[in-house]
């Protein structure tokens, strides 16, 4: 199967051609079982030279993805997860399915949060919670929304989870560009202060429940 792409910068290559590999893995260009192009076709393709492949075929059987046989060629196995790498999938993500995932996420931080949360934890989110609010009622868009982000990733990180929260952070980072979009004023931020002022005051109390059904309200798509 021969492609056409834009070559490639010279910058990181290998780790360039790995990216654009993945991605047709993810897309299903090249299924499980499926031969590789041979290196000829790959160096076309991308516009890069023979050790640039080699290497990004070598880091993508190293990862479990590609299998070199000897009289086989490159051969894609098949995969249990994602082929794409999280942050990469989540950029191309719509917003509706990202913002499905931040609800569900924010949903369980708030209630191990409510379990876990230490007195540092309880400063650094009312602090954030205080120059959310002074940002709203400026009408300072864009730090309303750095400082929210920051209030949620502050609440994940309280609930003692790496994962969670760096699953978080990636899913918050792309929705972060989701906002700039859709909040071109504060007036929602202004509306849902106290809804998140209720929320941190359920976590200070170690109340699960109650910090479940603030963080469901607040996590609604009409936010």
């Amino acid at each position: 199967m021969k492609k056409t792409t834009t070559p490639l910068p010279r910058h990181s290559l290998a780790d360039a051609v790995v990216g654009r590999l993945q991605q047709q893995l993810s897309l299903g260009v090249y299924q499980p079982g499926d031969k590789l192009p041979s290196e000829p076709e790959l160096m076309t393709q991308f516009g890069v030279g023979r050790s640039t492949i080699r290497e990004a075929v070598r880091i993508l059987a190293n990862t479990g993805h590609l299998s070199v046989r000897q009289g086989s060629g490159t051969i894609v196995e098949s995969q249990q997860g994602i082929a794409e790498p999280l942050p990469q999938r989540l950029r191309r993500a719509a917003a509706g399915d990202l913002d499905e995932v931040r609800q569900l996420l924010e949903i369980k931080i708030a209630q191990k949060a409510a379990l876990l949360r230490t007195r540092k934890d309880i400063v650094k989110m009312r602090t954030l919670l205080e120059h959310r609010a002074v940002a709203a009622r400026s009408g300072d868009t864009e730090e309303a929304i750095n400082t929210d982000i920051r209030f949620h990733v502050a609440m994940a990180v309280a609930a003692r989870n790496d994962i969670l929260a760096d699953l978080y952070r990636s899913v918050a980072e792309q929705m972060g560009k989701h906002f700039r979009q859709a909040y071109l004023t504060t007036d929602s931020f202004i509306t849902t202060q106290h809804l998140h002022e209720q929320l941190l005051q359920s976590i200070v109390d170690q109340d699960p429940k109650k910090a479940w059904q603030y963080a469901e309200k607040i996590a609604q798509p009409d936010r």
